[in-house]
């Protein structure tokens, strides 16, 4: 083994202290978790890690302490978004950190076989892991995508014709509840007619409570301003943030595009607001509606 610079030698500190922090993260998970499969794929992950951390260790002859705000924040995240989601949140962490690993590979044979382990076989684990909220993330998106597609152009609808941001409030909210009952009864049907291992009542659940939560958040602002332009903003920009946080979630929990499905996800949104904008201000010319 050739001696170290120290800028070498400070980048291999730096993995030698992330994986440290890697293992404690995942034997805490491992310890929270009730599913037997999944406490067994945490607990040999720890240890990989647990093994890595210990290679580098031999490498640069020093200790390191675990960083535990970053552990906090990881638990916190993982019990929060689900296990998969702070999993994999975490691994692009190490993806970043391929270009450091790729610099190392004359200090050792074996960094070889770290950069292996951890761009293929941990990702294996990982796919492995069974997760009852991505089970149902189709039903959280049905009821995501109807409530920012249906409520935004409505909202916005309502705002340009009555101009009254408690009664446009009022019945977004009537309107938004309604439909979400609607979206529940119907993905509680669609659900029982497939061949699938999902629950229809929990389907439909989860399907109501993302309508819900979602239209109680684009609400909201018309029940504490006054201006309804404000509030106009407000169901857009909230919109676009809804769309964002979720294509994230879903993004890094899937492996997925998130441009791609940012883009579709909020075009659609933002597309059938502008065409209720204008049949907002039509409706209001052609009835003479004044509030």
């Amino acid at each position: 083994m050739r001696m170290l610079n120290p800028e070498i030698k400070r980048q291999i500190l730096n993995i030698q202290k992330n994986e440290l922090n890697e293992h404690i993260i995942y034997k805490k998970l491992s310890l929270i978790i009730k599913n037997k499969k999944n406490k067994e794929i945490l607990e040999k992950i720890s240890q990989e890690e647990l093994a890595h951390h210990n290679f580098w260790k031999t490498i640069t002859q020093k200790d390191t302490k675990p960083h535990k705000f970053k552990i906090f924040f990881y638990i916190l995240i993982n019990r929060i978004f689900g296990i998969t989601f702070g999993i994999k949140l975490m691994e692009f962490g190490e993806g970043k950190a391929q270009i450091t690993y790729d610099n190392l590979k004359e200090i050792s044979p074996k960094v070889e076989e770290i950069i292996k382990d951890e761009t293929r076989h941990e990702e294996e684990l990982i796919s492995l892991i069974d997760e009852e909220r991505l089970k149902y993330v189709s039903s959280v998106v049905l009821g995501l995508n109807d409530a920012l597609v249906e409520l935004t152009g409505a909202l916005v609808g309502f705002s340009l014709a009555l101009r009254n941001t408690r009664l446009v409030g009022i019945v977004g909210l009537i309107t938004g509840i309604a439909a979400s009952m609607s979206m529940s009864a119907s993905e509680y049907l669609s659900t029982k007619q497939e061949e699938t291992t999902k629950s229809p009542l929990k389907a439909s659940i989860y399907t109501g409570f993302a309508y819900v939560g979602t239209v109680i958040l684009l609400v909201l602002p018309y029940f504490i301003f006054k201006n309804i332009f404000l509030c106009l903003g407000w169901v857009i920009l909230g919109a676009i943030l809804v769309v964002l946080i979720f294509t994230f979630y879903i993004s890094v929990a899937k492996g997925l595009s998130f441009r791609q499905r940012f883009l579709e996800m909020s075009g659609i949104s933002l597309g059938i607001a502008v065409i209720n904008f204008i049949i907002g201000i039509l409706i209001r010319k052609i009835f003479g509606i004044e509030i």
